[in-house]
């Protein structure tokens, strides 16, 4: 999860074979925000119904196969770049693009290390 700017906010890493909503819920305790920017795997009625009840924006674009499109905001969504940017530039590190690490813990501390680095140029 990354903020306005790009800059990571926080991140839980996921077994691979496991979707990416199931992480969401943790990510989101204690965050106070306007808008939730997401691709279409995002895309759940129970994650839309949570962000509505905390007030923020949905900004997800429905998926092909919806039977009921929900509606979003394009202009808004065309932010999410930042969001992908950050993933680029995370990747700039070979070390995290090759997943060199051997435990999640340093997997995890690396991420820290790179996203600081990134953070302070």
């Amino acid at each position: 999860m990354v903020d306005a700017l790009g800059n990571l906010i926080r991140f839980r890493l996921m077994p691979g074979q496991r979707g990416e909503t199931t992480g969401v819920p943790v990510l989101l305790e204690g965050l106070n925000f306007s808008a939730l920017l997401g691709d279409k795997a995002y895309d759940a009625d129970w994650l839309r119904d949570d962000l509505r009840q905390r007030g923020a924006e949905v900004v997800i674009p429905p998926r092909a196969k919806r039977l009921k499109p929900a509606d979003y905001d394009h202009e808004k969504y065309k932010w999410r770049h930042l969001i992908e940017n950050f993933f680029q530039r995370l990747k700039e590190f070979r070390g995290i693009a090759t997943r060199f690490c051997k435990t999640d813990s340093s997997f995890a501390a690396m991420i820290y290390l790179a996203a600081a680095i990134l953070r302070s140029r």
